[in-house]
């Protein structure tokens, strides 16, 4: 049965996502998850809500008992852990989870399938396992290897994250090589959706029929970062509102800090990623150190500022902003003040090359602090609404595919998100 939204509750959300999308209140920006090395994990059905206010069929992989999740739950390991996946299935077609990148996967339980064992439809009766040594750290993913052309249309993929080990701060370094250390991590798992194929899912479910559907005849309308949509990209982290997709994707970040972006090509369609503000430099590819050779660390890292997120395909790669490169002291400082933390020291005191207008040529939006400098706040004409709380500075984070910034045709939505830089005395979670 459908789920059903109340028209008030609706509004408000969607209210509140927009307030967000203009301002940035805060959001948790780090890698949710959980930890293993043993997990067990549930093929359920439920529905998923889009920015453009409509409720989707979706599958997808549970914790446990818990909600379907789009994508399902990231599994964080321990590289050398022996990992074990059990999973039950809900669904009323056979499921399984394939794991690229891993080596010596084995199975016990289920059925032979075509890549791998499967859970068959018996509503969780049966627990099929699978086991391996997660024996390279870096990110990865996981899905179904069951019909994958639209088992994971549906909605069942999901993240692997290997933290490294034999290292001082596996929390703070990707892998071995000190070169790959980082201040802060986010996740950016990019997947799309037809929903006229959910829909064709669904009314054979309902109608107790074969799940046969074309997949060949295929258009994405709907976008996503971690399974949502803009503006519910910026929302809160396990909002109640959306318990199906319970991962955000806002990073937010000091100057000088480096923030590792763990990027992963969940869906069928390429996605070129495009971060403002700066170049990123892609340290690994597909859980691999981009290396000259074994131990030299990320010395072919290669810097660009469009990420072509392949389908299948994941990515390490390092963002920094200090201001370097704008010719003028983002801080406002007057000659003579002290530097603020991770400053770019030649631009210290350098003067905004233009002419600030005055206060009544100014169109203002809903991120101007009243200052063009970094933590500063200044006049603003009369009922101004203020959402920038920290005045900080905010960069578009987006698919480069413009079709994809959209929510079924409707501006803003669909892979995009902010990246958000704020002062250095402004705690960030």
């Amino acid at each position: 049965m459908k789920q059903t939204i109340f028209p008030l509750t609706r509004w408000l959300a969607a209210v509140m996502a927009m307030l967000l999308f203009a301002g940035g209140c805060p959001a948790w920006a780090g890698i949710d998850g959980i930890t293993g090395p043993v997990f067990n994990l549930t093929a359920k059905a439920d529905y998923i809500s889009t920015g453009d206010g409509d409720n989707i069929y979706n599958w997808g992989y549970a914790n446990g008992a818990g909600f379907m999740q789009y994508p399902g739950p990231t599994l964080i390991v321990n590289q050398g852990d022996t990992v074990t996946i059990h999973l039950r299935n809900t669904l009323p077609v056979p499921v399984s989870i394939v794991f690229p990148g891993q080596q010596g996967v084995t199975t016990t339980g289920g059925s032979p399938g075509l890549l791998t064992a499967e859970a068959p439809a018996d509503n969780g009766a049966t627990v099929v396992s699978y086991t391996f040594t997660a024996s390279h750290a870096g990110t990865y993913h996981y899905h179904s290897g069951t019909q994958p052309a639209l088992q994971a249309e549906m909605g069942l993929v999901g993240a692997l994250i290997v933290r490294p080990a034999n290292v001082a701060d596996p929390l703070h370094q990707a892998y071995a090589h000190p070169g790959t250390a980082f201040s802060r991590e986010h996740l950016f798992m990019l997947t799309e959706v037809d929903p006229k194929i959910h829909q064709q899912v669904e009314a054979l479910v309902a109608a107790g029929l074969p799940v046969n559907v074309d997949t060949s005849v295929y258009k994405p309308v709907l976008w996503f970062i971690n399974g949502r949509n803009a503006p519910d990209t910026m929302l809160d982290a396990g909002v109640p509102w959306l318990p199906t997709q319970p991962y955000n994707s806002m990073p937010r970040m000091h100057p000088g800090e480096k923030l590792l972006m763990r990027v992963i090509g969940g869906g069928r369609d390429l996605h070129p990623f495009h971060t403002h503000g700066n170049n990123f430099w892609v340290i690994a590819r597909d859980g691999r150190v981009l290396e000259s050779a074994p131990g030299a660390g990320p010395d072919l890292a290669v810097s660009d500022f469009t990420l072509r997120t392949v389908p299948g395909q994941t990515y390490d790669a390092t963002f920094e902003w200090t201001g370097k490169g704008l010719g003028w002291d983002v801080y406002g400082h007057a000659p003579g003040e002290p530097l603020q933390p991770n400053e770019y020291a030649p631009d210290h005191g350098k003067p905004i090359p233009v002419v600030l207008p005055n206060l009544q040529d100014l169109t203002i939006g809903p991120h101007y602090s009243g200052s063009p400098y970094l933590g500063r706040f200044g006049t603003l004409p009369p009922g101004s609404v203020v959402l920038n709380e920290n005045a900080g500075y905010f960069h578009m984070w987006h698919s480069h595919n413009e079709r994809e910034i959209v929510n079924n045709d409707i501006f803003p939505g669909g892979m995009m998100t902010m990246l958000i830089i704020e002062p250095a005395n402004v705690t960030i979670p």
